[in-house]
């Protein structure tokens, strides 16, 4: 009979052997080796023409043996389909992992597939965004069989006029571009606290609720700017309500263009779910932190 140890130490290798050659990492998932603090993972597979890695596939297209069945698309059931487009979609999951390509399903309306950066950006995409109501709707999630979508040449239009398929390898609004970029992200649970950045110095409370009301959501109740070392640009803190008008906001307003007075191309604001559970509370641990940062000085 084998010895435990050693039937454990081979799984790990082949789990390791997967996930870190070459670039990809576990994504920071609570319970898997190499998790650290939320941090998200990098390396997902962002080349080609959409397909899987040849690697993983075997001389007769199927997986190759030895490696697990799941793949990198995320199936994506009851949207509000007035109010979603391949666009919101994208501003949503790209905080879980890269989006690749987006397709809505003409033979059912309100479903859409996602093809993700790798599979563990599908699984942190489950874990956090399943059962999330907004727009009136209970968005569900789950795994796909298909390992990875093909080219739609003639996408259908959606309600609102825009295409039923996009194509986002290589768009600079991923955030897991490369071990780096992975590193800044923070994988959070949707909050009624968006954390902002990228957006013009010292932007006006009145100023941030116009992006909002032009997007025909509600905007925030509450607004904090955080002190900036730069006069570059700005971020900060927004309140909502509630959970559901935090994600209407972020799906439509995540990566909004703001004017920027000082030159012709415009601020990209950017949006993610924030850990506080209101806006005082994060105030008050940055002002302990400057606090504790200048009696370090």
């Amino acid at each position: 009979m084998d010895n435990w140890d050693d039937r454990r130490g081979s799984r790990d290798r082949r789990y390791n052997s997967r996930y870190n050659n070459g670039g990809m990492s576990n994504g920071g998932q609570r319970g898997l080796p190499g998790a650290s603090g939320g941090l998200a993972g990098a390396g997902p597979f962002m080349g080609g023409n959409g397909g899987p890695p040849p690697s993983t596939m075997s001389g007769m297209g199927g997986p190759a043996p030895g490696l697990p069945q799941q793949g990198a698309v995320l199936m994506v059931y009851s949207l509000n389909k007035d109010r979603m487009n391949s666009d919101k979609l994208f501003n949503l999951l790209c905080l879980y992992g890269n989006v690749v390509r987006v397709k809505f399903l003409k033979t059912k309306e309100g479903c859409a597939m996602v093809q993700m950066g790798d599979a563990l950006a599908v699984e942190r995409a489950i874990g956090n965004l399943n059962n999330t109501v907004f727009f009136g709707s209970k968005m569900q999630l789950g795994y796909s069989k298909q390992a990875f979508l093909a080219d739609v040449v003639q996408p259908y239009d959606l309600p609102d006029s825009t295409p039923s398929f996009k194509d986002y390898m290589g768009n600079k609004n991923n955030r897991f571009i490369n071990p780096e970029q992975a590193s800044k992200n923070r994988i959070q649970p949707p909050s009624k606290i968006l954390h902002f950045f990228n957006t013009p110095p010292n932007i006006s409370e009145n100023a941030m609720r116009d992006v909002f009301m032009e997007e025909d959501v509600t905007p925030p109740k509450g607004m904090k700017l955080f002190q900036s070392k730069t006069d570059r640009s700005s971020s900060g803190l927004l309140e909502f309500n509630d959970i559901s008008e935090a994600l209407e906001a972020l799906v439509c307003c995540n990566h909004a263009r703001i004017p920027n007075p000082n030159s012709r191309f415009p601020f990209v604001m950017k949006l993610c779910f924030s850990s506080s559970r209101n806006l005082q509370t994060k105030m008050d641990r940055m002002e302990k932190n400057d606090e504790d940062e200048d009696k370090m000085d």
